[in-house]
């Protein structure tokens, strides 16, 4: 397949290029596009084919109004969110109406509705004229890409289209929340946090089971619920605790793994990337910024793979706001692989770095 590839500039749109990018959409073809969370894979979402999957799509839409032909009815909590959040990183699920394919909502009664706030997305959706049907454009399994050379890297020659704009803003996907039940439950966290939610209606929890690993029988109600993503190609592990401990046992494991003639990556942060002695360490931002650090998480995560490391071992992030959705995605792509560092002086296993080493 011979790939088109465009680049847009967000500031100044090239309306002639989206517009042919809306058409290979509207006549059934495959669009990379840029959003504010990871770049997607779009198709059509009314005309899907094939065989369904287990793992439901996302339907993302240019307007609010697009909604009301895609699902049987809105509830009023749906539309408070829909009023605060939209448009931006933030997937509502609710009862699909009939023109939704079973190959596009997995043949799940419900579906999960989005409306990107990038502009250069929803002039797509916009100019496709119809709905699209999008997860991210990356190879199954792996990092998601918030970079368009990403998407070159892994879909070049496999799609037909590839639309490229700016680095993504947020760098983790869209909070997908379940409108289908009561009180409503985020299934995935994401750029719109609990603690946001929790401002439009108190009763807003995560659904315990995100944070877990996934059961095998587990039937997902929205992407990423049951197989390991985000995953690089070397294995990953997590040392969570007190992060004075953390340091010193991420340095303990990566003696141990040089001694076995391996590379390995660690994953730091601003305030402790001086503290390791070896191994190959790439800083995701300041603990201060935790936006920095989704934003460039994923390509961290791609950057170790270049490197051909062996293991990467990273530190862990306090699950309060965005750094939830952070340690949601680290816990997939380490497929749970977790050592916990204890701190006989602290009062729990997530203590501030305060500095002072």
């Amino acid at each position: 397949m011979n790939t088109k590839v465009k680049m847009v500039d967000e500031r100044n749109l090239d309306k002639d290029i989206i517009e042919e990018a809306g058409k290979v959409i509207k006549d059934g073809g495959l669009v990379v596009f840029p959003t504010e969370t990871v770049y997607g894979l779009g198709a059509n979402a009314l005309q899907a084919k094939g065989r369904p999957q287990d793992n439901p799509l996302i339907v993302h839409i240019s307007d609010i109004e697009d909604i009301k032909e895609l699902v049987v009815y809105v509830p009023e909590i749906a539309k408070k969110l829909m009023k605060k959040f939209w448009p931006g990183p933030m997937t509502i699920i609710l009862p699909k109406s009939q023109i939704i394919p079973d190959i596009t909502s997995a043949s799940l009664p419900s579906i999960g509705i989005r409306m990107p706030s990038n502009i250069i997305a929803r002039e797509l959706i916009r100019t496709s004229k119809v709905p699209i049907a999008a997860p991210s454009a990356n190879i199954s399994g792996r990092p998601s890409p918030t970079d368009v050379e990403r998407c070159i890297e892994d879909l070049n020659g496999k799609v037909d289209f590839i639309l490229g704009g700016d680095m993504c803003e947020v760098g983790v996907e869209s909070t997908i929340i379940d409108c289908t039940v009561t009180p409503v439950c985020v299934l995935r966290p994401g750029g719109i946090t609990l603690e946001a939610l929790k401002e439009i209606d108190g009763s807003i929890y995560i659904d315990p089971a995100v944070m877990k690993k996934p059961d095998k029988n587990l039937k997902p109600k929205a992407p990423g619920m049951k197989y390991r993503h985000y995953a690089p190609k070397a294995p990953l592990k997590i040392v969570n605790g007190d992060l004075k401990k953390t340091i010193e046992k991420i340095n303990e494991m990566v003696q141990n793994y040089i001694g076995e003639n391996k590379v390995v990556g660690i994953i730091a942060t601003d305030e402790t990337k001086d503290l390791y002695k070896n191994g190959l360490v790439i800083s995701l931002g300041s603990r201060n910024n935790m936006i920095s650090i989704s934003k460039n998480l994923f390509e961290t995560l791609r950057s170790f793979d270049d490197k051909n490391v062996d293991i990467i071992i990273t530190e862990a992030f306090d699950e309060k706001g965005i750094g939830t959705a952070v340690m949601n995605r680290l816990n997939k792509s380490a497929g749970f692989d977790i050592i916990r560092v204890w701190c006989i002086k602290c009062e729990s296993l997530n203590a501030e770095f305060l500095g002072g080493f």
